[in-house]
């Protein structure tokens, strides 16, 4: 088309879709056209800064490496990750919450009431809870994936001096959907801000630091994948994380203990444990697909 204008480019778009182009792709593909020209309409974006644009995502593809995906983060730092898992998010199931750029494939099995602590430096925590459905069912055939970072605020995939998998596991729950591990309490970090990510931040004032969490995805045969994250009820970041993780049915509490003979004989943890620790009871409940 030749006498393509500002009023008629976005209709010049879409015709330009032909017919064997899948109706879901079609209706995402005009509806991002559609905003992102009324976009640049409203706001009258010049040249520069369009161009500025690209350049922060060429930085973006250049920091990127199999350790750090900056695009996640931006899609973080923006709240786009985080909306797509509240509208994704079943009523009544547990709230989705952010993957993050430092999950990794392959974390080692963990038996139920397992440490992932290890020689980590850190209070520990007996972390424990159930997998149900959302009758209030036991879903014993779930598998959890856990990871965390050490006291440090770092992953092991940011960390060289961090075994490889150091606090990663994947453990399969009881008969009656149980789950336990000894780990350790996580430290608040910030999220990467030597990249394009930190100048955003910067540019409208907004502090890198997350409250401290732990990652978990849940996952049953018929149930929805539960991609979450769990945080404290005392963190002092609870109200200003970047990334809009945080619900509020994804607050914990972490309970002082000083009595290892409180926590059940069949988790054997009682000799890991040194007075005082901490205890974690949190529920998850999945979604049928």
């Amino acid at each position: 088309m030749r006498n393509v204008t500002k009023d008629n480019i976005t209709q010049t778009f879409l015709e330009y879709c032909g017919p064997e182009t899948p109706p879901r792709l079609r209706e995402l593909l005009t509806s991002l056209a559609s905003h992102a020209h009324s976009f640049i309409r409203e706001t009258g974006l010049t040249h520069a800064e369009w161009q500025y644009a690209i350049e922060f995502l060429t930085r973006a593809g250049e920091i990127t490496d199999p350790e750090r995906n900056e695009f996640v983060l931006i899609s973080d730092v923006l709240g786009l990750s985080s909306l797509v898992d509240m509208v994704g998010t079943v009523p009544g199931a547990t709230s989705s919450s952010v993957l993050g750029p430092f999950h990794i494939l392959g974390a080692p099995p963990l038996d139920y009431g397992g440490d992932l602590k290890q020689d980590n430096d850190g209070a520990t925590v007996v972390v424990k809870g159930r997998v149900r459905n959302m009758e209030g069912n036991p879903v014993p055939e779930a598998e959890i994936e856990i990871w965390q970072t050490a006291d440090n605020g770092l992953y092991s995939n940011q960390d060289v001096t961090q075994p490889e998998y150091n606090l990663r596991a994947r453990l399969k729950v009881d008969h009656d959907g149980n789950y336990g591990f000894t780990t350790i309490r996580p430290a608040p970090y910030t999220v990467p801000d030597d990249g394009p990510v930190g100048d955003l931040l910067r540019a409208t004032g907004r502090r890198p630091w997350r409250p401290s969490h732990l990652h978990f995805i849940v996952m049953a045969p018929g149930y929805r994948d539960l991609v979450t994250e769990v945080f404290p009820s005392d963190d002092p970041y609870l109200d200003e994380d970047p990334v809009f993780g945080v619900r509020e049915d994804l607050i914990m509490q972490y309970v002082q203990e000083d009595n290892p003979d409180t926590i059940e004989d069949d988790f054997r943890a009682k000799e890991r444990l040194t007075s005082p620790f901490f205890t974690v009871d949190f529920d998850f409940v999945l979604a049928r697909e």
